[in-house]
């Protein structure tokens, strides 16, 4: 077992600490409104390498950057007026979006691995932006967990995961969306989601008047976080569309499902299924179950989001 970071509960004084140890060029993790993020100063080359040492995580895969407000997002990426109107819509929330990099942005070029394009966001959470306030920088935040597996949702799941990777822990308490954000590239016509997440694409097409297209994976030079073909996998193989479990599997279920061993939604609710998924397929993903099966999920709204995320998690190991 890794040793524990400090796992500190949210108050002005723990985030304060944190603000300092994300200064000082040290990991904090800290919850938003999708799951809970591993965050670094985006300016600092070698704080951003460590994000990448913690995780395991390939060095072509870009972060996501959290900043408070969309003032600070300005000053990081040229927003088109879709951006605008997108940041408008949708600020503070579950929507990360694709721009050109601003030339004076300062950032860590390992932020954008080499692109021409950074993914910013303004988390909901507003503890999340307290932190980003006080630290007064730019925060590279990819999910607090091991590369290619499940995302945390709980500070104990990153404590159990990374250990003292990370400098502090803030907890506060399970994530409410339980989904990474919908990344959107607003540099393309018509804009793509390059990751289904908490914001659904019938939202944003409402918002924008256009249909939306979708990326498909790429695992050599992926243009946003997600995009991998395996990805947020248990340790277990996954099986997708499930009405039974087969011997030695737990069933994950969804509506009606007596004989489930945990339930995303009794209810058929997608946005509890969204909130219940990592920290069921986490629990699953233990003895005595040698495998998990699922059962199906409508594949409209936030269903789209949890299908992507299980197909990656079915998908073979890379």
């Amino acid at each position: 077992m890794p040793k524990m970071a400090r796992v500190l509960p949210i108050s002005p004084e723990n985030i304060a600490k944190a603000a300092q140890a994300l200064q000082a060029g040290q990991l904090v993790a800290f919850p938003t409104e999708t799951v809970y993020g591993l965050g670094a100063d985006a300016t600092n080359d070698r704080a951003v390498a460590s994000i990448f040492e913690a995780k395991g995580r390939p060095r072509f895969n870009p972060l996501i950057v959290h900043v408070p407000d969309t003032e600070t997002a300005r000053g990081l990426a040229d927003f088109s007026p879709m951006a605008e109107t997108l940041a408008a819509r949708f600020w503070p929330g579950a929507l990360s979006l694709v721009a050109p990099l601003r030339k004076d942005s300062n950032l860590s070029l390992l932020v954008s691995a080499g692109l021409e394009t950074v993914a910013v966001r303004v988390p909901a959470v507003e503890s999340a932006r307290n932190l980003l306030r006080a630290a007064g920088i730019p925060i590279a935040a990819p999910s607090a967990n091991t590369s290619g597996r499940i995302s945390p949702t709980t500070a104990q799941h990153v404590a159990a995961e990374l250990g003292d990777r990370v400098a502090i822990i803030l907890d506060g308490g399970p994530c409410g969306i339980g989904l990474e954000s919908t990344v959107l590239d607003t540099t393309t016509a018509p804009p793509a989601i390059l990751r289904e997440g908490g914001v659904t694409a019938e939202s944003i097409e409402a918002a924008l008047g256009v249909a939306l297209t979708v990326a498909a994976s790429n695992d050599h030079a992926p243009q946003s976080p997600g995009m991998l073909t395996s990805h947020y996998a248990p340790a277990r193989p996954l099986r997708m569309n499930a009405t039974t479990a087969n011997p030695g599997e737990g069933l994950l279920g969804f509506g009606p499902a007596p004989k489930a061993i945990r339930n995303l939604s009794p209810a058929g609710d997608l946005g509890e299924a969204a909130a219940n998924l990592f920290a069921d397929l986490r629990m699953l993903d233990t003895p005595p179950w040698t495998g998990i099966a699922v059962m199906p999920i409508p594949e409209t709204g936030l269903g789209r989001a949890i299908n992507d995320r299980l197909r990656r998690a079915a998908a073979p190991r890379n």
